[in-house]
């Protein structure tokens, strides 16, 4: 998706200003965690992909569908932080590394036990 140096480094400012907004918005009461784990722009800084995890006792379904209803609002607030031409389109998307890491951990877990 991304080309070149500027998407890069647009998507390093959207990642650390939605970082907080959703921390601040959409994280309930101390339990949880809700991280945007890397954003990707397209060449044309029109559309972001934003990734994000959730860990610990975040209802993640609810929450992800919450976000996604508020992407105009989450836009307006990146726009206010982040000073672009365009202000991007956002495409939100569970970020499937970590359910991927957690599997491998219990491959080597079993293989470990299979050996014993």
């Amino acid at each position: 998706m991304e080309s070149g140096r500027r998407p890069k480094r647009v998507a390093n400012l959207i990642k650390e200003a939605l970082g907080p907004i959703l921390v601040r918005e959409f994280q309930g009461g101390g339990s949880g965690l809700i991280t945007v784990t890397r954003v990707e722009m397209t060449a044309d800084l029109q559309t972001a992909r934003v990734y994000l995890s959730f860990f610990g006792g975040v209802p993640e379904q609810e929450v992800f569908e919450l976000i996604e209803q508020r992407t105009g609002y989450l836009r307006k607030c990146i726009a206010s932080e982040v000073k672009l031409k365009y202000n991007p389109h956002l495409i939100f998307v569970r970020d499937p590394a970590p359910e991927y890491e957690r599997r491998l951990d219990r491959l080597m877990e079993h293989l470990k036990d299979e050996d014993k």
